[in-house]
């Protein structure tokens, strides 16, 4: 059994680190004016479906609205750190 939950541990945090890489390979090409291609499309894919409730939540409450910066992309970059240091302790 503990060999079970070391493998699910290590599965969770590989991909949470992947998540995370994705998050910033993102925010990354974000500040560069591209045409929509296939790697940025799949980059959203993937962290889209993680940054939309927080945005849904933030929007919901009225907290910064109008405001140029993502904090909705800030904020659940920050829980996904979180999770990890979770995982490692």
């Amino acid at each position: 059994m503990d060999i079970l939950f070391f493998l699910l541990e290590g599965v969770v945090a590989v991909f949470l680190s992947a998540l995370e890489l994705a998050m910033l390979l993102r925010a990354i090409l974000s500040w560069f004016i591209m045409d929509e291609n296939k790697f940025t499309g799949f980059l959203y894919a993937i962290t889209e479906p993680f940054i939309y409730p927080v945005r849904r939540l933030l929007e919901k409450m009225n907290w910064l609205q109008g405001s140029p910066i993502d904090f909705s992309f800030m904020i659940t970059f920050l829980i996904i750190s979180f999770l990890q240091i979770l995982l490692s302790v």
